[in-house]
């Protein structure tokens, strides 16, 4: 969880993730919302791979990278729930199975 957060902490990061929340881009695409160089780039798209919050697929000379939310949200919810925030899953569970009673 801590390469998530260190991943996270960049503002730079944060806004590749911002923009691949819309969809999937590019690295050049994304490389043309900022003002880093190239190498710069890179690094930065390192930092959230190792992090596994983007997948990176190959296709023809380019890098496609797609946002992968599910561990985002898992380390999020984990770091919630370290402070005694959010539901966690069996309290979860518990209310599902009063609604569907």
């Amino acid at each position: 969880m801590s390469n998530v957060f260190k991943a996270l902490a960049d503002p730079t990061r944060r806004r590749v993730l911002e923009l691949l929340r819309e969809q999937p881009l590019s690295a050049g695409d994304l490389s043309d919302h900022f003002e880093f160089s190239k190498p710069t780039m890179s690094a930065h798209f390192s930092v959230l791979r190792e992090a596994n919050l983007v997948d990176a697929t190959k296709s023809g000379k380019s890098v496609i990278y797609r946002i992968k939310l599910s561990v985002l949200e898992d380390a999020l919810l984990g770091f919630a729930q370290g402070f005694g925030l959010g539901a966690s899953n069996a309290d979860t569970q518990d209310t599902d199975k009063e609604e569907s009673s």
